[in-house]
């Protein structure tokens, strides 16, 4: 079987990126597979190729909603009409339908939330299962960047249909997460394919401000001269939403807003907009850019400053898939480290949260055994965010199912969530002191993932040197005239939010 002449022929590539053929013959022999390699190096055609040899169905699954439906979108534009991303997209009766024909498609994206459906996990137990993938594998880990307390049980999942022939995809897992998704999946036997997370084509570059106006006014200096396209990342819905309008109102060109508080429509035609050229920056939240298939992002910017080194590392490796050479900035004013601090603690019910459903409990013993069931109620009467109540809900799950007592699963509860605020905070003191240090920033983050940095390569980062001028437009495309057009009103609003 030569591998390149059915590349060629099926997806017309006369070669394959570093990685790809090793870990691809890997699934082919029959082995379950580990395999990490970096943001935007093909990591779909690791299973797009097997999935096209071997007989039966390639289950998918992926953490987004918009990630799954790109991948699927791209799938049938290259000619494959075998696939459905099985998503809330669907309405109730396409559901129905698709889950009586699942036989009939090739590719099945699912989110590892659909998998707990009984009616789901049925119809796919009818399947020859040919492959079972984990993208994003780093969520099954409690201690990864991206929690979700469902994927955990996708190890149930795959024992359940029959332990099929598995496949694990992440761009970053340090050694302790590596572990966690094999232990988690209950692989003891495969092969691990671990390449570098470098992308030496991808300068690095951190900016320190004076203050949150400087700050501002250098995004929008950046969005002026640097070439794109590009994306900024915010921490916030709002104001991804007021720097898209601010940059608009600068003379920016085509720029838009995407985050999750939008309607699925608008966060499609955005995305599409991107990725066909019709707009040429996206002020967005941390959910866009993953899976999107547009090679020639020029940079990124992190406006907020990242909780993480591994979630930074997924950010910026949307720029420059196509090779050429790209640019990642972060920019840091005084205090922007509470930000993280803040949302890490928001992540997770707090002692009074617990303690209040622990009362209400006490008082209506009878629902314990069905708490899924009043979510919206104790939901609005504690005060749980979605997220909060989905690390709530597992916890209590699994600990019930153990026959804990109410009264120790809420203390180890309390010293559960201790433990990974602690961790989380030591992320978020990873990436200050990444920021903080005079030494080489891409020898750093390497070293987080216990790899040294070998090459000696141009424009590497701000401290070994940097040209920015290397990056920017060749050509001014900014309009004077609109760049004076209300930029101001704008600033103020941003700068003073409550007047």
């Amino acid at each position: 079987m030569n591998l390149e002449t059915i590349l060629q022929k099926t997806f017309g590539y006369t070669s394959f990126r570093p990685g790809q053929k090793e870990i691809i013959a890997s699934v082919l022999s029959g082995m379950d597979t580990l395999a990490m390699l970096p943001t935007g190096t093909g990591k779909s055609l690791c299973y797009q190729f097997p999935g096209y040899l071997l007989e039966g169905q390639v289950i998918i699954i992926s953490p987004l909603l918009s990630l799954m439906q790109d991948q699927a979108e791209q799938l049938m534009l290259s000619g494959e009409k075998k696939v459905i991303a099985f998503n809330s997209f669907l309405t109730h009766e396409e559901k129905r339908q698709s889950l009586m024909n699942l036989r009939h498609f090739k590719f099945i994206f699912i989110s590892p939330e659909m998998l707990h459906f009984d009616a789901v996990l049925s119809q796919l137990k009818k399947l020859h299962i040919a492959l079972f993938v984990v993208d994003e594998a780093h969520c099954i880990s409690q201690w990864g960047y991206d929690f979700r307390p469902d994927y955990l049980k996708l190890g149930e999942v795959r024992m359940k249909l029959g332990n099929p022939l598995t496949l694990a995809l992440t761009a970053t897992a340090t050694p302790e997460v590596k572990g966690d998704i094999t232990k988690s999946l209950g692989i003891t036997e495969g092969n691990e394919f671990i390449y570098s997370v470098d992308r030496p084509n991808i300068s690095l570059s951190v900016e320190r401000l004076n203050s949150y106006r400087d700050k501002i006014e250098r995004l929008a200096e950046l969005a002026e001269t640097i070439e794109g396209p590009g994306i900024i990342y915010f921490s916030s819905k709002k104001m991804a939403e007021q720097s898209a309008e601010l940059l608009r109102g600068r003379g920016v060109g085509r720029v838009m807003a995407y985050h999750g508080g939008m309607d699925q429509e608008s966060r499609i035609l955005v995305q599409q907009q991107f990725i066909h050229g019709q707009l040429d920056l996206i002020c967005a939240t941390s959910a866009f850019g993953m899976g999107i298939n547009k090679e020639n992002i020029r940079y990124v910017i992190h406006f907020h400053m990242p909780m993480q080194i591994e979630s930074y590392l997924q950010e910026i490796g949307r720029a420059g898939r196509d090779g050429d050479k790209s640019i990642a900035i972060l920019l840091y004013a005084p205090g922007d480290e509470q930000l993280p601090y803040q949302l890490a603690e928001s992540e997770l019910p707090d002692k009074v949260q617990i303690d209040w459903i622990k009362g209400w409990l006490e008082d209506n013993p009878a629902v314990i055994s069905s708490l899924s069931q009043y979510e919206e109620q104790l939901r609005q009467l504690s005060g749980l965010t979605d997220t909060q109540w989905r690390v709530f809900e597992d916890f209590f799950q699994r600990k019930s199912k153990q026959g804990i007592s109410l009264e120790q699963i809420v203390l180890e509860m309390k010293i559960y969530n201790q433990k990974r605020l602690e961790s989380k905070k030591q992320s978020i003191e990873e990436v200050y002191s990444w920021m903080s240090m005079n030494i080489c920033r891409r020898e750093h983050i390497l070293s987080h993932f216990n790899e040294q940095k070998t090459d000696v390569i141009a424009n590497c980062c701000d401290v070994c040197g940097l040209e920015l001028n290397d990056f920017t437009k060749k050509t001014s495309k900014v309009n004077q005239e609109n760049s004076l057009y209300d930029w101001k009103n704008h600033l103020d609003a941003l700068l003073n939010p409550g007047e």
